[in-house]
Order: structure tokens, then C-alpha cells, then sequence
């Protein structure tokens, strides 16, 4: 039975993911609320809780603009363990010794900047059209190319009061970045090993815990009311175009504009129409949203 439609206008929904579950989950939920194609921007694992911003709907189409945004989080790293999984869910194997914070500290300018990473191997990376972690579940040994990813900054906040030989973090940084394997290569740096113990993710971009979400009060009734227009959430301005055949855009046409180059939001009358790029003086539709 196709479920009702019950929202008519399309944008985010912030949720403040729990742990435990799974970020397609939270999305399966809302596409069942709202009746509407919905889809994450950037998962997260299981085991870590925060902002997780939702598409509702043509909002969806909009995810390329938002790859590069910051994130902010605060993480738990133990120390003289690791895993399988380079976190606390998978299997743990211990040995190593447990850094002091000035031995932690000591190295972390090494993970500020553009580094190159390598994935967890548990991780959605794309090994000859397999998933990663499908493929190490069965026991299939591979390997993984680092990635570029960028740092912006990483601070040690102390030792953790909920766990030993933990220390909490906080960590600002691109789109990307695996904050499993950050654990691991600041061990590695320390002389020893670690994984990441917890994860909460504070901040993606616009989005943050201060307006997030929990799944659990959105409901029927609410979800419409919860949806965060589209336009809002993008930091383009907005293009107006007084040309007598302006309205010839709609129909795929570049229109001459005195607008510097760059992308800027378009509506058509009231309505946010998309995202339009212009290019040498002239403005064409870059992505439609109706």
C-alpha cells in the first residue's frame, strides 16, 4: 500500500542519530513519515550517535553541493587495543602501551592539514563493485588506496571518565574523513595501537545538534512542520535575471547576466526553481529541483 504524502514542501530533517542503529534506518523512518524518496548526507556508523541531515524528497539532488562541508566531532580513542573494525564492535585484540596525554599531544600537528588516508576495511569503499566490509565479513583479503582528506583541527580534551586508557577528542574536518582510522594512525604515531571507542558527531556543515532532531518525536502529525526548506540551507545567493526572455532558462537556454561567475539559487516567481551556474557572463540551470 503506497503510503499518504504528507509533506508538499521538500528540504532536510536533522536528526540527532542514536547509537546503535543504523543511518539507513533513520532514513527508512522518515521516508515512511514523510511518503516522500528520502536519503542521508554522509553516514554514520552504527556505533556513533549526532547529526545526521536527511533529503526529504527533490532535496536529495542537491547532496554533490554539500560533499566538502566541515564536520565537527567529539571522539573516544582506546588506546593498547584495536580491532577488526578499528572500533569497539568488532574483535578486540589487545597489547601496546597506553600513551600519556603530552605523548598524545605531541603528535598531533602530524594529522592537521591534507593527509592521505586508508579507509577502515570494514567501510562502504567500493572494492571491484563489492562493499568493503562485505568483503572482509567473508574473510577475502584486500587492500584499500589512501584517499585525500583534510583536517582542519584535532584537540585532546583529557582523559576519559567513562573508560580507561581513553582519551576524549575533538575533531574539525572535511567531508570523507574516517575518524576510525584517525584512532588508528594516532596510535601508530604514539608506538602503539588503538581504535575508536565512541563517536558524536556535533556539526555537518549548516547542520547542528543544537536543532537536531531525536526520530523518535517526529511523527505523522509533526514531520511536515519538521522539514527545513531547501533554499535555506545553501550557501549560494540568489540570482535575478531581468532579461525580456529570461524565462527561456526554464527551458535549457543560457541567459546573458552581469552576475560574477559561481553558482547562486533561482526561483521561478515564489518558488525555489534550482541552482543555477554562471559562466562568462551568462546564467544556466545547473540542477532543477521541479
Amino acid at each position: 500500500m503506497k503510503r499518504e504524502i504528507r509533506v508538499k514542501r521538500f528540504g532536510f530533517i536533522n536528526v540527532d542519530k542514536a547509537s546503535g542503529v543504523t543511518s539507513s534506518a533513520m532514513v527508512n523512518r522518515i521516508k515512511w513519515l514523510s511518503g516522500v524518496p528520502c536519503g542521508h548526507m554522509g553516514t554514520l556508523d552504527p556505533l556513533a550517535s549526532g547529526v545526521l541531515p536527511v533529503g526529504v524528497g527533490n532535496a536529495t539532488r542537491l547532496f554533490d553541493y554539500f560533499l566538502e562541508k566541515q564536520k565537527t566531532y567529539l571522539a573516544e580513542f582506546t588506546f593498547g587495543e584495536t580491532s577488526d573494525t578499528l572500533d569497539r564492535t568488532g574483535e578486540i585484540v589487545k597489547g601496546g602501551l597506553v600513551p600519556s596525554e603530552s605523548e598524545i599531544t605531541a603528535v598531533l600537528p602530524k594529522f592537521i592539514g591534507e593527509l592521505d588516508q586508508i579507509p577502515p576495511k570494514y567501510s562502504a569503499k567500493n572494492v571491484n563493485g563489492r562493499r568493503g566490509y562485505d568483503l572482509a565479513r567473508a574473510g577475502v583479503e584486500f587492500s584499500l588506496p589512501p584517499k585525500r582528506i583534510v583536517v582542519h583541527g584535532i584537540e585532546c580534551l583529557g582523559a576519559s571518565k567513562e573508560r580507561e586508557n581513553a582519551y576524549l577528542f575533538k575533531i574539525v574536518c572535511g567531508g570523507g574523513t574516517y575518524i576510525r582510522s584517525l584512532a588508528r594512525d594516532i596510535a601508530i604515531a604514539c608506538g602503539t595501537q588503538g581504535l575508536m571507542s565512541e563517536l558524536r558527531r556535533t556539526q555537518s556543515g549548516i547542520f547542528t545538534l543544537e536543532n537536531a532532531l531525536s526520530i523518535d518525536d517526529l511523527t505523522e502529525e509533526n514531520i511536515a512542520e519538521s522539514v527545513i526548506p531547501t533554499d535555506t540551507v545553501l550557501p549560494f545567493p540568489k540570482l535575478e535575471l531581468i532579461s525580456p526572455k529570461a524565462y527561456k532558462i526554464f527551458d535549457g537556454v543560457a541567459i546573458e547576466t552581469d552576475a560574477k561567475d559561481g553558482l547562486y539559487k533561482f526561483y521561478r516567481e515564489d518558488e525555489f526553481y534550482g541552482i543555477v551556474e554562471v559562466k562568462n557572463g551568462f546564467a544556466k540551470i545547473k540542477t532543477k529541483l521541479c
